[in-house]
């Protein structure tokens, strides 16, 4: 009879509880399935006295990540602790290097350094598995690293970030302000008291990185994503966007392009017919296209502690298999350098909103710009306010929207037209751009 997988986990926050709980609830599910028993043996987190709705009777309790990962006991050591630094650092390192499999939900740490825990876990046998850390109960990473292994990946995107789908959502349905919305995402728990992290797209970009690895064999690189938020999207972009077709979300965009891997982090406009578009509120999304086959696309829970614990449980039952795939689906020595495309390559079709002036002249002057620079318009859309007040008498003449949709373009052709348009002064503000990404 084959022994129990002797599992330690560090981090007993909300995930952490969770996976206690899933595991007690499926033991004999997860040994029918993983061929051997699952137990968990020892844990470890700041606080041993905080009640947190979990029996620990039977388990050990440990002082320290570091000691729990050094346990002669465990086989594997999971790690929900956070954070891309010590302790979790030091602690997964230290279980690799003593030839323990180890799993995670932890996507800075990933990002920052897993080409170094990866190789130690090539190194010394064990497995490095974090299917949570990207999607949390989508299986996107299993996907890439062994589904699609025999398939090339020419384009992976998605919705990555729950807190910017939601705000994005209540923007297009109620009408509401970016701050607005915001300000509510707070008040319900899905965004940050500090929300810059995810509303700037950082968080996305540090998922797409980890795709962009698996999906092209290229090093894990935050630094080469190009990255933009959702602050400067206005419910008026929202309304255009409906009545032209597309609907607007933040993406993580990593696609194989003549020039390289472009990683890019954007609002993004995206036809309401596809997949993508009706993923709403917090939930993920993620799509691959690959060579020779439709597009999949991945739906589901991208955060939440039953979520995230059905993705690290699955890793771990992976353990308990014996499988122990190469972390980013190649040896880490296989791994090609990536660096930062810029985005004045990038080539594409563009939402444009600019406010034309009420002058003689504006429309032929802005048309002569863009023709300059080789742009050509898919559809123009201009808004006529009532020219009288509300006394009956004329109004003061105001700036107008004006709202274009480009075939596809290079960004450094839009970026100098609309660098000559303000030149000429035929406009108030700064013009809107939204990138456009098709089917």
């Amino acid at each position: 009879m084959v022994a129990p997988l002797k599992v330690g986990i560090a981090g007993l926050g909300t995930v952490g509880a969770d996976v206690v709980r899933l595991i007690e609830a499926q033991g004999r599910v997860l040994s029918e399935r993983s061929g051997r028993g699952v137990r968990i043996v020892a844990v470890t987190a700041r606080s041993k006295a905080k009640k947190r709705g979990i029996d620990l009777r039977g388990i050990e309790w440990v002082k320290s990540p570091q000691a729990l990962a050094e346990d002669p006991k465990i086989d594997c050591f999971v790690e929900l602790m956070g954070g891309a630094g010590d302790p979790a650092f030091s602690a997964i390192e230290t279980a690799l290097n003593a030839g323990k499999s180890v799993v995670t939900a932890n996507k800075a740490l990933i990002a920052k350094h897993g080409l170094r825990l990866a190789a130690a876990a090539e190194k010394h046998g064990g497995a490095l598995n974090f299917e949570a850390a990207v999607g949390a109960a989508i299986p996107v990473i299993k996907t890439l690293r062994e589904g699609l292994a025999g398939t090339g990946v020419n384009r992976v995107y998605g919705i990555l970030n729950g807190t910017c789908n939601y705000i994005l959502t209540r923007m297009e349905q109620e009408g509401l302000s970016f701050a607005e919305c915001l300000k509510d995402a707070q008040r319900l728990g899905y965004a940050e008291a500090d929300p810059s992290f995810d509303v700037d797209g950082h968080d996305t970009a540090q998922k797409l990185a980890i795709l962009a690895s698996l999906a092209f064999g290229t090093k894990v690189a935050q630094s080469a994503v190009y990255v933009e938020g959702i602050s400067s999207i206005t419910p008026e972009d929202l309304r255009a966007a409906e009545e032209l077709g597309y609907r607007v979300k933040l993406l993580g965009v990593a696609v194989r392009t003549a020039k390289g891997i472009e990683q890019r982090v954007h609002p993004t406009m995206v036809p309401k017919s596809s997949s993508i578009a009706q993923v709403m509120g917090v939930t993920n999304a993620v799509t691959i296209d690959g060579e020779g086959i439709p597009p999949i696309t991945l739906v589901g829970p991208g955060a939440g502690g039953a979520a995230t614990a059905s993705a690290v449980v699955a890793d771990i039952a992976d353990v308990a298999r014996g499988i122990r795939a190469k972390p980013f689906g190649r040896p880490v020595e296989r791994l090609r350098d990536t660096t930062k495309a810029p985005m004045e390559r990038h080539e594409g079709g563009y939402y444009i909103r600019l406010m034309a002036r009420d002058l003689a002249g504006t429309a032929a002057t802005i048309a002569t710009r863009l023709a300059e620079q080789k742009i050509s318009l898919e559809s123009i859309v201009q808004r006529h306010p009532d020219g009288v007040d509300m006394n009956g008498a004329a109004k003061k003449p105001s700036p107008v929207p004006v709202i274009l949709i480009t075939y596809a373009t290079s960004e450094d052709a839009v970026h100098r037209a609309l660098a000559a348009v303000q030149r000429d002064k035929v406009i108030s503000g700064r013009p809107q751009v939204i990138r456009i990404e098709k089917n």
